[in-house]
């Protein structure tokens, strides 16, 4: 599954002796596979500010999570000529997504604990509002890329009264550069082949014996080269006109031709290379965030194995992705976990009080059909951290005036909820 539930509970003896059992019985059950979710020591500062903090990782959340779906679709977007490999691609740090929310560490570099938590936060806000800055100039760039290559598309696939002629014709099929004679294009119906055949030398005077040549075809006709002389171009068209033929305008310039194929063939390159190429890498050091490495600290489970690269150790390898969706898989995921750990500890502390003292612990489901049964695991074993909630919830049919609630929603213990689901 790609869910999972991040909760906390206080660090004292009792409590660490019910997540012990907690992860017993979920471990013996099959409902999930737990590990730590390491959280650093921050500054504390005043109750206050936490409230403030509460309120403002909530909307950071939100905020994350759209974002987080926007970049899945740009992925989606950008390979739309591979779409059954989207999944793999939607990674982070080289690895799955599930790998990576729970093989999670704390970057003390980037985000020193020592800070106050309100600084943190607002590193985190701010390097989310620069992502979001970067996928919208990306999207549009790739938006325009993909546009104009759309364009240059169309025109070479109308009919041969519309369609571009540069992938058509060639030097050889025309007269150039004589004062006299000039080579001209004309569609032909498919139906009067035969005709064009045996009365395009007779539609005017000076017209070229034996110079016509078919040198494409669509559904509806063929078209045919004839050489004339100039002086009877005009008489010629009309001739032709009142005969079904219709003559192309058209003139044949070497360097226009060859603008355009170069032209087209940029485009084409350009967008593969946003999804893939084998020399285009992002430069080192110009990671939004510096490197940032996962390791796990499973409960219960120890022979788990962990996996993770770095940010640059990624970019370094220089090979398989291009700009756009290598900048998605380094760029917004890593940004999704970090803010999970002040919220956690914003909420625990508000939950649990001071001194700073909890246990965080993040669940992976095994069945969706086992949530409702862990959750009443959960709320079985830890019940007494609120033992009014816990009875409503375990018995339904208790009424206690004044308490409102969904029991859905509420927990006696701190919960939040990561869905990667959101990304399939």
């Amino acid at each position: 599954m790609s869910e999972f539930w991040l909760i906390s509970a206080p660090g004292d003896k009792e409590n660490l002796q019910a997540l012990e059992r907690m992860n017993t019985v979920t471990s013996k059950s099959n409902l999930s596979y737990n590990t730590k979710f390491a959280i650093p020591d921050f500054k504390v500062g005043t109750l206050d500010s936490l409230v403030g903090l509460s309120d403002e990782l909530g909307k950071l959340d939100i905020f994350a999570e759209s974002l987080i779906k926007k970049m899945a679709q740009s992925v989606v977007e950008v390979m739309e000529d591979a779409k059954g490999k989207v999944q793999e691609n939607l990674l982070a740090n080289g690895v799955d997504l599930t790998s990576f929310v729970t093989h999670f560490e704390w970057d003390m570099a980037k985000y020193p604990a020592k800070q106050p938590l309100v600084t943190v936060v607002d590193t985190l806000a701010k390097q989310l509002a620069q992502i979001e800055t970067d996928l919208k100039s990306r999207t549009a760039a790739y938006n325009t890329l993909k546009t104009n290559l759309e364009n240059l598309e169309k025109k070479s696939m109308g009919n041969l009264f519309t369609r571009t002629l540069c992938d058509i014709v060639s030097k050889e099929d025309f007269v150039l550069d004589s004062e006299y004679l000039i080579t001209l294009l004309v569609i032909v119906p498919k139906p009067s082949y035969t005709q064009w055949q045996k009365t395009y030398e007779s539609l005017s005077d000076m017209v070229v014996p034996r110079s016509t040549k078919l040198i494409a075809e669509d559904n509806e006709g063929g078209l045919f080269t004839v050489t004339l002389f100039r002086k009877v171009i005009d008489d010629f068209k009309t001739k032709a006109k009142e005969n079904k033929f219709t003559v192309r305008e058209f003139y044949y310039d070497e360097k226009e031709i060859k603008r355009e194929r170069e032209e087209m063939a940029r485009l084409l390159s350009d967008k593969k290379q946003q999804y893939q190429t084998s020399c285009v890498t992002l430069k080192k050091g110009s990671s939004t965030f510096s490197d940032h490495m996962v390791k796990v600290t499973p409960l219960g489970n120890p022979d788990r194995p962990a996996a993770g690269q770095t940010d640059r150790e990624r970019e370094s390898e220089g090979e398989g992705e291009g700009p756009l969706l290598r900048w998605a898989q380094v760029k917004p995921f890593i940004a999704w976990n970090p803010h999970k750990a002040p919220e956690v500890f914003v909420e625990s502390v508000l939950r649990y009080g001071l001194p700073v003292n909890f246990q965080a612990v993040l669940l992976q489901p095994h069945k969706k059909s086992s949530t409702k049964r862990l959750r009443e695991v959960l709320n079985s074993i830890f019940r007494h951290l609120d033992e009014v909630a816990a009875a409503s919830i375990l018995d339904a049919s208790v009424e206690i005036p004044g308490l409102q609630f969904n029991s859905q929603d509420y927990f006696p213990y701190v919960y939040f909820h990561i869905d990667l689901s959101l990304l399939d």
